[in-house]
């Protein structure tokens, strides 16, 4: 041990004799050309090497000296990332540049884009919740501060979709409380589509399985009511029709089926070719 320590003590003093005759200088290492690295990052973008770009403008951003284009490396790494579904890491890549970049001219896109991560995690109706609402709160954002943006259009038509997913959502619950028999808890979810979800495609349902279950509870001038409802607003919708033979027996019912959504294009594109 005493050995040991002995040889510490003299290899330490032998470092700080040699350095004392040596003059140390610092020398700057060679500073990364931003420009450089941004473009590699926007070449590898434009092959949909979505991963090494993201790598590359984190990197030109950390290099830049001004905020703009340190910016423009940010927000072109969140796409990146958003390219591969990387959604948590696009998201988290956003909200930093949101706090960091907030007069950014780019940030509008930074919104847009925040609101299609959250919008495309959306599941179906089965599943949790959060990624709807979450959807649903940016976007009323964005419409609400950009409501004159190119972008609006977009997320109004995915407004409407959000709208539809919510009260499907509230239906599904509606009729698996239908089939245990809790008619209060049915009744409530159904009433809410009415009250709050009037304009989505289920909305003809819900007011039929208000009519069915006031039937068969013996609410009669209940069940007219809602009947009536959907009669003055839907009066040649398949659910009327389901509805009226409720109501009368003999009524015979011809289905049709009801027609697949529309899909639309999202504006990447053209986002991209102003930012770049």
């Amino acid at each position: 041990m005493t050995i040991r320590f002995f040889l510490f003590i003299t290899f330490t003093f032998s470092l700080i004799s040699c350095a004392s005759n040596k003059d140390f200088k610092y020398e700057e290492s060679k500073r990364s050309n931003p420009y450089e690295i941004y473009n590699e990052g926007l070449i590898a973008f434009e092959k949909k090497d979505y991963f090494f770009a993201s790598k590359k403008f984190d990197e030109a951003e950390l290099n830049f000296d001004e905020p703009k284009l340190a910016a423009k490396s940010a927000i072109m790494s969140s796409y990146s990332l958003y390219g591969i579904n990387f959604y948590k890491e696009a998201e988290e890549n956003l909200t930093r540049y949101l706090k960091v970049y907030p007069a950014d001219t780019n940030i509008i896109y930074a919104h847009y884009l925040l609101a299609i991560i959250y919008y495309e995690q959306i599941q179906d109706e089965k599943k949790d919740l959060k990624p709807l609402l979450r959807a649903s709160q940016q976007i009323d954002f964005f419409l609400e501060k950009y409501p004159e943006s190119d972008y609006a259009t977009d997320l109004k038509f995915k407004k409407d979709l959000i709208q539809n997913q919510l009260a499907a959502k509230e239906l599904y619950i509606a009729k698996y409380y239908i089939s245990i028999q809790k008619w209060i808890p049915a009744i409530k979810r159904l009433k809410n589509i009415v009250e709050n979800f009037d304009k989505t495609i289920f909305i003809e349902e819900a007011l039929h399985r208000l009519v069915e279950i006031h039937y068969y509870l013996g609410l009669q001038d209940e069940a007219k009511k809602y009947a009536s409802i959907l009669g003055y607003n839907y009066n040649s919708s398949e659910w009327f029709k389901q509805s009226y033979k409720v109501l009368n027996k003999d009524y015979k019912l011809n289905k049709k089926e009801i027609e697949p959504e529309k899909k639309r294009d999202n504006l990447f594109k053209k986002i991209i070719n102003v930012i770049k």
